[in-house]
C-alpha cells in the first residue's frame, strides 16, 4: 500500500505542474481519387490542478494509514 501512496503523490505533483496536453489527429477533408486533402485537428486535454492536489492528499492518507498498521 505504501507504494501505491507514493505513486499517487508523484502523479499528483505531475498533474499540478502539467495541467494538460494536446494531441493531433489527421482528418480526411477531400478525397478525389489520387488527390487527397487532410487537415490536422488539435485536441487539448485539460484538467484542474485541484485534481493533482486531491491525488497528493489521497497518497498521503494511504501512506499514513499504512504506517499505522
Amino acid at each position: 500500500m505504501k507504494t501505491i501512496g507514493i505513486v499517487l503523490i508523484g502523479l499528483g505533483i505531475i498533474m499540478m505542474i502539467y495541467t494538460g496536453f494536446n494531441y493531433v489527429t489527421k482528418e480526411k477533408v477531400v478525397d478525389l481519387g489520387p488527390i487527397q486533402i487532410n487537415a490536422e485537428k488539435n485536441h487539448p486535454v485539460q484538467w484542474s490542478p485541484i485534481v493533482g492536489l486531491v491525488l497528493i492528499v489521497g497518497g498521503i492518507v494511504v501512506v499514513a494509514v499504512d504506517k499505522k498498521k
